[in-house]
């Protein structure tokens, strides 16, 4: 199964100074190239002994300062990410023959955040943030049944969800960002932003690099 990309290509002088606002670019001409969920991303972690796991999850906000999605903290990835801090995200733009990968360094945002954002939840998923023990094996589907139902009658709509204190935010603060373009015959365009001397936010020093297909 092999397909074959005619994708233009991407050049240095076209890149935004950051990556940030070079994603941006990306993530409009996605949104409007009509892709499912365009903030989809794959997040790998891994935990003490260099030892790696993946899911996708949804990216809720981005700006010079980071990456930001949301989780349950004693999930398998928040506990990864509590003895090693060093994830990777990819976005997998394939139908538009593009990927996005990013690697840094997560760190929890601020309560105050986390709850404006989870106020912004739908109110079943604020209940699933209760009802879930992310990660931990269930006797059965039953189980989860029952306990948001337990849940639902003692957190009506009327009524306001607390945040749990065992959910929040990560933000990964970038280290490297690739963009990935899909070029004929395997010769792709691989721009990697490489941040140096000063730390994140606005006032981050980017190099660009170009890597071999």
């Amino acid at each position: 199964m092999r397909a074959h990309y005619r994708a233009e290509g991407l050049l240095e002088e076209d890149l935004a100074p950051t990556p940030y606002g070079q994603f941006l670019r990306w993530f409009e001409e996605a949104v409007a190239a009509g892709l499912y969920e365009p903030n989809a991303m794959v997040v790998s972690t891994a935990d003490e002994r260099g030892r790696p796991s993946s899911r996708t999850v949804l990216l809720k906000r981005f700006d010079e300062s980071g990456f930001v999605f949301f989780t349950n903290h004693l999930s398998r990835k928040g506990r990864e990410i509590e003895v090693n801090p060093y994830v990777s995200l990819l976005f997998p733009w394939h139908a538009i023959a593009r990927q996005v990968i990013v690697s840094g360094r997560a760190e929890r945002v601020g309560r105050d955040e986390t709850a404006a954002y989870f106020r912004t939840r739908p109110h079943g998923s604020q209940l699933g943030a209760w009802a879930s023990d992310q990660s931990a094996p269930l006797e059965s589907r039953a189980e989860l049944d029952r306990a948001y139902r337990e849940l639902a009658a003692r957190y009506p709509e009327t009524e306001r969800v607390p945040v749990p204190p065992h959910w929040g935010g990560y933000r990964v603060v970038a280290r490297t960002v690739e963009f990935w373009q899909g070029r004929e015959n395997r010769l792709h365009d691989r721009l990697r932003y490489v941040r140096a001397g000063a730390g994140p936010g606005e006032g981050a020093v980017w190099t660009v690099e170009r890597l071999a297909p």
